[in-house]
């Protein structure tokens, strides 16, 4: 008899596998929307919101920002420089590193799916109280603080 059937380990009950189904369906909802209208990545939005927020950063700042590979943010930026939403220019200090920057017509993106990506948060929080919506934001916090030190324990 195997532990799962013992009443070790359910999979729906574990709590990885259930942050890991609601983000890949919450992620994949909102993709969707992304890709359809506006042919973007979920990397590349991320990139375009932090840009936005932050103002320019370079890949290593941008990596770190987004808690997303080197590879993948590369990647969104380079598609996000072929379209003409962020611009490169060289690092005053370090030569090897650029510094990625939105332009016009990546703000004007930004204001245009920002109202977007607020009304898919509102529609999936809207079966919660604002105390749910409150605690929930500080658990998630918490809980990526904990893999965080886990992750760096096992460094």
């Amino acid at each position: 008899m195997t532990r799962a059937a013992e009443g070790g380990l359910k999979l729906d009950a574990y709590l990885p596998y259930r942050l890991s189904v609601a983000s890949n369906a919450v992620s994949g909802l909102i993709a969707r929307a992304y890709q359809d209208r506006f042919g973007l990545t979920i990397p590349q939005w991320r990139l375009v919101c932090v840009l936005a927020e932050d103002g320019p950063r370079t890949q290593a700042q941008l990596v770190a920002r987004t808690v997303m590979d080197k590879v993948t943010v590369s990647r969104a930026a380079q598609g996000l420089a072929r379209r003409r939403f962020v611009e490169r220019s060289d690092h005053h200090a370090d030569g090897r590193s650029h510094v990625l920057a939105l332009t016009e017509e990546g703000r004007a993106l930004h204001g245009e799916i920002a109202p977007l990506a607020l009304a898919y948060e509102a529609a999936l929080i809207s079966g919660l109280s604002p105390d749910e919506v409150a605690l929930l934001k500080r658990l998630l916090v918490r809980l990526q603080g904990a893999a965080s030190a886990l992750s760096a324990s096992q460094a």
